[in-house]
């Protein structure tokens, strides 16, 4: 199995042909963004979904991303200015009751989404 990325210089590299490939699974979970209607958005791996209700693992909220004009940039390319995005700590689980869109993410997008550092105050 080939390596996804590498670090050179505390960069992280992402392989040219896996920039549009889908994010992997973990034990069976999709790693997606999901959009709800009041509690934000999140990104993190669907356990399950049941009509509008999704339970996601290592959730992270987004509550402010930059350096994609839009949620489906995010999920494809990711941010190209994680600095100026806040995104909060995972949590363990997290059950959503509105979700109304879930977006699906590639690797190169969850690999930089999973590098911005948690927003604290």
């Amino acid at each position: 199995m080939k390596p996804e990325t590498m670090m050179i210089d505390e960069v992280k590299y992402i392989r040219e042909d896996a920039v549009n490939v889908k994010a992997g699974t973990r034990n069976g979970m999709e790693f997606k963004i999901i959009r709800t209607y009041s509690a934000g958005v999140f990104a993190g791996y669907v356990e399950s979904r049941t009509g509008k209700e999704v339970v996601i693992r290592d959730a992270i909220r987004i509550w402010q991303w930059a350096g994609a004009n839009s949620l489906s940039q995010l999920a494809v390319d990711g941010t190209n200015s994680p600095s100026n995005c806040h995104f909060a700590m995972s949590v363990d689980k997290i059950e959503v009751l509105e979700a109304i869109e879930l977006l699906d993410v590639t690797a190169k997008a969850k690999s930089n989404i999973l590098s911005v550092p948690p927003w604290k105050k």
